[in-house]
């Protein structure tokens, strides 16, 4: 039987593993859950219903001719509920932020690579750096073994070039059976742009097993 895959982003501000009591881990639904990147609002907030577009667009990170821009917040557009769940420890120096359990062994490592949409052959889109991948704005960094550390940088995220994506298993190799990985993300939206961001990326997490 082929080794099963859940993907839960920590909805608490306790920076604790998966399944660990009283800390508020959601399972998210690959087919119609979303998570959205925000400044954030009074609509667009934890527990609010989910926004419209407008609402959304109104609490959009506003981009600077002097300087980087850091996006603060990320939510849970969690479907089956209806609401905006926070993840608070988006972007910070923290572990257990976005976690992904494996029921198995698997016979390669893990990784996590994005892509401009779901043929996962091409980076075009202006976020993950206009083709690339060094000038994306995605930065990731596992945190299965440990914390990312302050102002942790992280790879920029596009594609499968070498260090453009994540080691889930930190390169420790295939798994040997059951396991929670985990990562932290950020972006950072670059001085002077003149692109909006308003893109949707695929996030895809590839493993084979037997």
């Amino acid at each position: 039987m082929s080794t099963e895959l859940s993907i839960f982003v920590n909805c608490d501000t306790e920076d604790q593993p998966l399944n660990t009591s009283g800390v508020d881990w959601q399972e998210l639904s690959i087919v119609n859950d979303r998570l959205l990147f925000s400044a954030g609002s009074t609509t667009v907030a934890d527990g609010e219903t989910i926004p419209s577009d407008s609402a959304k667009n109104q609490a959009g990170v506003l981009i600077s001719a002097t300087e980087d821009v850091e996006v603060n917040r990320c939510f849970l557009e969690d479907i089956s509920s209806g609401i905006l769940r926070e993840i608070h420890n988006f972007a910070e120096n923290k572990r257990y932020v976005f976690a992904f359990d494996f029921d198995g062994e698997t016979t390669s490592e893990p990784v996590l690579e994005l892509w401009d949409d779901e043929d996962l052959d091409s980076i075009e889109l202006y976020s993950l750096g206009n083709g690339v991948a060094d000038d994306s704005w995605w930065k990731g960094v596992v945190t299965t073994d440990g914390l990312p550390g302050d102002d942790w940088a992280g790879y920029p995220l596009a594609g499968s070039e070498n260090n453009h994506f994540l080691w889930l298993n930190n390169e420790n190799g295939a798994l040997t059976g059951a396991k929670v990985l985990y990562c932290n993300l950020k972006i950072i939206i670059p001085v002077g742009t003149t692109q909006s961001g308003l893109e949707q990326p695929i996030i895809s997490i590839k493993y084979t097993s037997v």
